[in-house]
């Protein structure tokens, strides 16, 4: 993965060569952040043994490095934190048969706080803070039951489970979190998520959930800026999270939930909400169920760049995903796959989202799975107490993009030519942040391939490349030479990153 050669010289035999115009004066979106969420598992992790729930929250946030140059963690850039909704307290009466996806709430039945909950994500919380991370969201899944319809923490017949009335209350109650959590933890949410999925009937007990139409998201926005505004809280409100990324510019199959971008963000809609005080100019959904095959992925998320580009500010957060379904047969999102498979295609999701969409965020589902599913980064025994952790590659795929594109990083054009001879194309993305240039190279193929990367008049020294594969994690390696070329190994993400000279 190092040598820089003379150009002629470095391909021999059957070696694959592959050419990259890099266009550091065309450029697109800038990056906020990569995330990933603590549901549902935090709140028991976060009271395992110290030793234990440190090393992993190392995985997730450290960007420290170790004696080989390799990275300690993927330094994820942005931390969610899962404002529960009291079902935990409820127990088997909550009808929410699986406790893991229970959660605990800081409000009491009588109104009172009790800042000493959901102590486990508030663990999380200071060591995401303690190790750098800088940027925090809260969201909600259901309104706390007290305010609830049926009185649980999901919904009956796919109806909203919070009636108009009580929109005032759930807005004080999210304000007075944002206050209490930043007082035991000196962690302040950066963003508020209220919403979440609100296209699906969340009627299964299956996990706490609350459906939504465009006009009843638009009244809760409403409340919640007014209360933020009262009560001065600088907190940006994230809309509004939905279920599938088709929803935010068509109208669906949901009545009154779809066309997300013009209902919320146009002025003159009814449910105009974007000139609110503390609303984020921002439109966040979740790229489930659109990812496969390629063609469609890249066609339906070139629609939703367009949609979000016509109107002006406007940006769009992939603000959630993990492996799920068919996929059109390309990978299923049934049983943990530790191994390169999905981490290559979960790096395939990303670069679709970041180049085709213009993602300026990409956020991924539960960061620490006690699941048989796709959904975790690191995964752990389903123990409250204790138990081992398992690093999956997807951690170290999703850190190829976390620990080196840092927010205000801003992306710039990457085009693959002359790459007739691989049997799978290379998948490349390229940004610069200040003084440095990051390049993300995913290679499916079963051959290596050298990849001259040619980046025009703007001069680029290439300092280091870092490999994810089957046999590698984030593996350093320091380039040498004088032209910008790279070997990238067989079934890899590899990133590079060099200074702009």
């Amino acid at each position: 993965m190092v040598l820089c050669i003379l150009y002629s010289g470095f391909a021999r035999g059957q070696d694959k060569v592959v050419s990259v115009d890099i266009d550091m004066s065309k450029t697109y979106q800038h990056i906020d952040n990569f995330g990933a969420s603590d549901a549902w598992s935090c709140q028991f992790i976060g009271k395992w043994p110290e030793e234990k729930k440190n090393k992993i929250a190392d995985l997730l946030f450290s960007d420290d490095t170790l004696a080989d140059g390799s990275p300690k963690g993927i330094a994820l850039s942005l931390w969610r934190f899962n404002i529960g909704a009291g079902s935990a307290a409820q127990g088997d009466q909550s009808g929410i048969k699986d406790e893991w996806r229970r959660a605990e709430s800081f409000l009491n039945n009588d109104g009172s706080y009790n800042w000493q909950q959901q102590a486990g994500q508030v663990w999380f919380l200071k060591a995401a803070k303690a190790r750098g991370v800088k940027q925090f969201l809260g969201f909600v899944n259901s309104p706390p039951v007290e305010f609830t319809i049926n009185g649980k923490a999901y919904a009956s017949g796919g109806k909203t489970n919070i009636a108009p009335d009580q929109y005032a209350a759930f807005a004080n109650y999210i304000s007075e979190v944002v206050k209490g959590v930043e007082r035991i933890s000196k962690v302040r949410f950066n963003y508020i998520s209220p919403i979440n999925e609100p296209q699906w009937d969340w009627s299964d007990g299956g996990q706490e959930g609350c459906p939504y139409t465009n006009a009843e998201i638009a009244g809760l926005a409403r409340s919640v800026n007014s209360a933020f505004v009262k009560d001065h809280i600088r907190s940006h409100i994230l809309i509004a999270e939905a279920g599938s990324i088709n929803y935010l510019f068509k109208a669906g199959d949901k009545p009154g939930k779809g066309n997300q971008i013009d209902d919320f963000f146009k002025p003159g809609s009814p449910n105009y909400i974007g000139n609110l005080q503390n609303v984020s100019k921002t439109i966040a959904g979740h790229s489930y169920f659109t990812t496969s095959p390629s063609a469609s992925a890249v066609q339906v998320r070139k629609v939703l760049a367009d949609s979000v580009a016509a109107i002006p500010g406007l940006n769009f957060w992939q603000s959630e995903y993990c492996i799920l379904g068919d996929n059109a047969g390309e990978i299923n999102g049934s049983k943990r796959d530790l191994g390169i498979e999905a981490a290559l295609y979960l790096a395939k999701v990303i670069h679709t989202d970041l180049t085709s969409a213009n993602a300026a965020a990409w956020q991924w589902w539960t960061a620490i799975s006690a699941y048989d599913y796709k959904d975790g980064l690191i995964y752990v025994d389903k123990n409250k107490t204790d138990g081992n952790y398992y690093v999956s590659k997807m951690l170290w795929a999703l850190g190829n993009y976390s620990r080196f594109i840092r927010p205000g990083a801003i992306r710039v054009d990457a085009t693959v030519t002359s790459q007739q001879t691989l049997n799978k194309p290379l998948m490349v993305s390229a940004f610069k942040n200040g003084g440095n240039f990051i390049a993300v190279i995913i290679n499916n193929n079963t051959d290596k391939v050298w990849v001259n990367l040619n980046t025009g008049t703007a001069k680029v020294v290439l300092t280091k490349s870092y490999t994810t594969s089957s046999t590698a994690e984030l593996k350093a390696e320091r380039i040498s030479g004088t032209k910008n070329v790279v070997l990238v190994t067989p079934g890899s993400v590899t990133t590079i990153t060099g200074i702009l000279k």
